[in-house]
Parts: C-alpha cells; sequence; structure tokens
C-alpha cells in the first residue's frame, strides 16, 4: 500500500471520524471466538429510553446511531404495538426493539488463501469500519459495515493499523476497501448447499401476503416455511417510482448472496442511504425488488421498505438456499427462470 500509519496515528484519524469507543472491547488476540449476544445496536439517528414498556409512558432520554445498548431481558407490552410487542429492559428503563437490532461479538481466524475469484465474508460483530487507500488521500474512512452484512473478500493485506485486514471489492462501485480480517467470518462452500434439491422447480412456490405482512414457502402445495416480513411503504416520491411492493405472479430471475443498495456514493455519512453489502438477495421483479436479508430493523410485520421483501438474515439465507437457479458459492450473480412467486 506504500504507506503505514502507526497505531497512535490510525486511532487518532478514527477519532476525528467520530469512531473511538466502539462499544465492544478491542482484539487482544486471545478468546477469537468470544461472543456477546445480549446486546442491541441503535439503528437509526436515535430510539427513546422510556420509563415503561408503552411509548405512552415517559421519555427518559435517548440513545443514537450506532450506541450499543446491553439488553437485560425482553418484555412482551400488552399496548403492543400488536404486530411486535416486543420492549427490551435496558439500562435505566425500556426501549422497542423496532429500530434496535441485536448483535454478537465474534472475532475470526484470518483466512490463510483467498480463492482467485473471492469469497464471501459475512460481519460477525456490531460494526467494523471500511478504510479506503488511495494515492492521494492515504487512508480514509468509507462506509460501516455491519453484523450480519456479507463481502466478497478478495485478499489479506496490511491494514492502516499494521493487522491483517481483508480487501474488499464493492459489488456496486467496483473499488476496493478493506475492513480487519478477524471481523469478518468466511463463508463455507456448503452454507450455499440448495434446500430440498429433489422438488422439482414447478413445485415450488413462494406465497407474500401484504395484507398480513408475511410470507408463506410452499413444496407441493404444502406450507414448509412461514415468517413475518416488511414490504414496501405506501409511498410515492416525487420523480421515483412508488415503494409499495407490486402485486402479481413473478419468478426468481436473479440471485446475489451480497448487493449494495443505494445511490452509489463513496459515502462515510450514515445518514446517506447506502446499504452495502445486504445479504442473501433474490430478485423477483425487474424494476428491483427482491427478498433480502436486513441488518437495519427488527420491525417485521409491518411495512418498511422501498418495495423490497425485508427478512431476517438467517430466514433470507434459508429462502436464497431454497429457491431456484441454484447460486454456486463463488458466483457474484447467479440469473435464470426460477421459482414462481405470488404477491397479493
Amino acid at each position: 500500500m506504500g504507506t503505514t500509519l502507526s497505531r497512535r496515528a490510525f486511532l487518532k484519524l478514527l477519532s476525528a471520524a467520530g469512531l473511538t469507543g466502539l462499544g465492544f472491547r478491542p482484539f487482544s488476540g486471545e478468546d477469537s471466538n468470544t461472543t456477546a449476544n445480549d446486546i442491541a445496536r441503535v439503528t437509526v439517528r436515535s430510539v427513546s429510553v422510556y420509563a415503561r414498556p408503552t411509548d405512552k409512558s415517559q421519555i427518559l432520554f435517548q440513545r443514537y446511531r450506532d450506541e450499543l445498548v446491553n439488553i437485560y431481558y425482553e418484555v412482551i407490552a400488552d399496548e403492543g404495538p400488536a404486530y411486535n410487542p416486543v420492549w427490551y429492559r435496558v439500562w435505566g428503563g425500556y426501549m422497542h426493539r423496532a429500530n434496535l437490532v441485536r448483535s454478537q461479538i465474534t472475532y475470526n481466524p484470518v483466512a490463510e488463501s483467498i480463492p482467485e475469484t473471492g469469497q464471501l465474508g459475512e460481519v460477525t460483530v456490531p460494526f467494523t469500519q471500511a478504510m479506503r487507500y488511495t494515492g492521494s488521500q492515504g487512508w480514509e474512512t468509507l462506509y460501516r459495515l455491519y453484523n450480519s452484512s456479507t463481502h466478497w473478500v478478495h485478499a489479506v493485506e496490511e491494514g492502516p493499523d499494521g493487522e491483517p485486514w481483508y480487501k474488499l471489492i464493492d459489488e456496486l462501485l467496483g473499488v476496493a476497501y478493506h475492513v480487519p480480517a478477524m471481523h469478518l467470518r468466511m463463508v463455507q462452500p456448503e452454507e450455499f448447499t440448495p434446500i430440498s434439491p429433489d422438488v422439482p422447480q414447478h413445485k415450488k412456490k413462494i406465497e407474500v401476503i401484504i395484507g398480513h405482512q408475511k410470507i408463506i414457502c410452499y413444496e407441493n402445495d404444502e406450507p414448509v416455511f412461514e415468517t413475518k416480513v416488511s414490504t414496501g411503504l405506501d409511498y410515492s416520491p416525487p420523480g421515483q417510482l412508488p415503494w409499495n411492493t407490486p402485486k402479481g405472479s413473478y419468478h426468481i430471475f436473479s440471485k446475489m448472496p451480497s448487493k449494495h443498495m443505494g445511490d452509489g456514493r463513496l459515502s462515510g455519512n450514515p445518514e446517506d442511504y447506502e446499504l452495502p453489502g445486504v445479504p442473501w438477495t433474490t430478485f423477483f421483479e425487474t424494476s428491483g425488488v427482491a427478498f433480502h436479508g436486513t441488518y437495519w430493523h427488527d420491525d417485521f410485520g409491518t411495512p418498511r421498505s422501498h418495495g423490497c421483501v425485508n427478512m431476517r438474515s438467517e430466514e433470507a439465507k434459508w429462502l436464497f438456499r431454497w429457491v431456484t437457479p441454484v447460486n454456486a458459492p463463488e458466483t457474484v450473480e447467479q440469473r435464470g427462470y426460477g421459482t414462481l412467486v405470488v404477491v397479493s
């Protein structure tokens, strides 16, 4: 890379970007698989902490984007909202889970080698700060990459702190940037293995029921999977396509295990519409409507999207493996005439 920052200079750079105090301890070289699952990340500008598990109670204070919150326990609130009645008991009060995403802290061994075609990696910490190197500017901060997002890893290189970082190549923009290698888990080939491959393609079907905000997957007309989702909002921005999920019958035509959604800006501003590494994306409508994993909310059961069908990331992964066409582990995009999708 030509220039290596000292650890002190690296921390100074992160401090200038407002990224010190990440909320989880830095890697010390020990306990490489440390986990902490009773934490949640704030995914929007701010979320209120209430005196009781209802939005009719007193607001005590705010927690802000990318802060990590310790969860003591869950509360199913009688006052709802009915579709998502879960609140978290946190320090000082209660927070509704809609804009909190439960996360983990898992550190991973550095891959000894990366295939020439690249290998998919999954973020296993609440967030990791990507940095980009240019000859004119040196190292500069770029996107934050969030837990459960997926990215194409192409090399192991020395990062700005002198430690191993993965070189990622953005699927949409084609630019390279780097993240600490210990923050990504390498997705193994067997995780792409098709589910129910013995069932003929024409015997599989996905039903999206907008009124109930759920999907049902069928094999031979028998339901095999059902879950809550978030479809498109009933909104038509000026000069843009409507955000509602279009009704009708479609077929899967494209699958991408990692998709950069957004406006295509090289931006480190969390308020911009940039969603790099949307995991397990399965397109079924040609204007860009897809099933995909979601790392920016936990509010399934109500419309939240710009038209896509938001799912929990682990459920979107199951769907990705269940539908056709089949996607090989090294394939960035698999196109073909696949599983039937009926949106009603």
